[in-house]
């Protein structure tokens, strides 16, 4: 069975032609958005690193929150603290940034809020039926609401090449110790030049890994579990992981090598698999689900490490959007591949169909669509 991907081709920069084309995409999902009077409708959003100017509009937020509020449900942006420094790592500091870009309750119609507590700490625990990853920590809210929105702006990613609605989901709702856990397999490291022996990352490490030695804290790499309480415990950046040493388990050998050369590798990269298993997990706990992706200003990199230097790699497709982000996913990216021949080349190219193939055969959604241009 084919799921329904609706689209509004848009090619222009012009933010009145992209609010037109949104326009009539609201108009016709309406119908499949099935929330009640006074229901909580959570709408999954990233504003994007401080330095990022290419993500999603504030202006293309409001009609989408303007219409929810016509079903007299109760909608609230929202999203989760990160791992890397920057302004998005603690609550404080990333509210401070959603208020600057644009992203205020006064003009959007909706507050923001960062579900995972100041530090990203906050949540529940549960394990998952995963070969990739076993236990995932989600902001509790994920267990209390049946709809869901998410919207997303479609990018580059430094792993596997393509970012959009199964991306967001993994590492956008999911706590800080989670986005540490998908992306690497290896153990965190201190940086002692930053180190200021707070004491903090030793509190919060459970399994007493951390130590001080010459007024340093110290990393018993045997006895870390890799669990990332103490990047989220620590304030001073001092605390890092070598990313580029993520490890294939169905390889033995770096995630580097196989953005490098993802032909010479058999079955999925760890990274991806785990991205689809922990989207799954979460998604599989809200009845209503939609998804709207924003092709628009297609960056090397997502939105957390992109900048205004960050090149354009792809021209401009337009919005689509479906209850399946699998489909979406997919016919997202066949339409970026359609008219970008040189977009397999400027991004790992085996990396995402893998991901998408991964996804499809766990039944997360559908690999075949049905394309409904509006």
């Amino acid at each position: 069975m084919k799921s329904d991907v609706f689209f509004v081709p848009e090619k222009g920069a012009d933010i009145r032609a992209r609010l037109s084309a949104l326009l009539t995409l609201l108009r016709r999902i309406e119908k499949d958005l099935p929330y009640a009077k006074d229901e909580f409708i959570p709408v999954k959003f990233t504003i994007g690193d401080s330095r990022c100017i290419y993500n999603i509009h504030p202006e293309m937020v409001k009609p989408i929150i303007a219409l929810i509020k016509k079903k007299k449900a109760k909608p609230f942006l929202f999203d989760t603290n990160v791992i890397y420094s920057g302004q998005r790592q603690n609550t404080v500091d990333h509210l401070n940034l959603v208020q600057n870009k644009g992203f205020g309750a006064y003009r959007i119609g909706a507050p923001y809020v960062i579900v995972d507590g100041i530090f990203g700490q906050d949540g529940k625990e549960f394990s998952i039926s995963s070969d990739y990853i076993k236990k995932i920590k989600v902001p509790s809210f994920i267990t209390m609401l049946d709809s869901l929105l998410v919207l997303s702006h479609v990018t580059g990613h430094i792993l596997t090449g393509f970012a959009s609605s199964l991306k967001n989901v993994a590492m956008g709702m999911v706590t800080r110790a989670t986005k540490l856990a998908q992306h690497s397999s290896i153990k965190p490291h201190i940086i002692k030049d930053k180190c200021t022996m707070c004491g903090y990352c030793i509190v919060a490490c459970s399994v007493r890994a951390i130590s001080a030695k010459s007024a340093k804290a110290v990393i018993n790499q045997e006895k870390c579990i890799g669990c990332g309480e103490c990047i989220c415990a620590c304030k001073f950046d001092a605390i890092f992981i070598h990313w580029e040493d993520d490890d294939d388990l169905s390889t033995g050998l770096p995630m580097r090598a196989q953005v490098d050369h993802p032909d010479t590798f058999d079955g999925g990269v760890l990274f991806a698999k785990r991205m689809i298993d922990v989207a799954g997990f979460v998604l599989s706990k809200f009845k209503h689900k939609f998804f709207i992706n924003f092709a628009f200003d297609i960056t090397k990199e997502c939105d957390c490490i992109s900048t205004k230097t960050d090149p354009i790699i792809a021209k401009n497709i337009g919005i689509l959007a479906s209850s399946d982000p699998v489909s979406l996913d997919i016919a997202t990216l066949d339409l970026i591949n359609k008219e970008n021949p040189q977009f397999r080349t400027l991004r790992p190219h085996g990396v995402c169909n893998k991901m998408l193939d991964y996804a499809a055969k766990t039944k997360l959604g559908n690999s075949k669509y049905n394309l409904i241009i509006l």
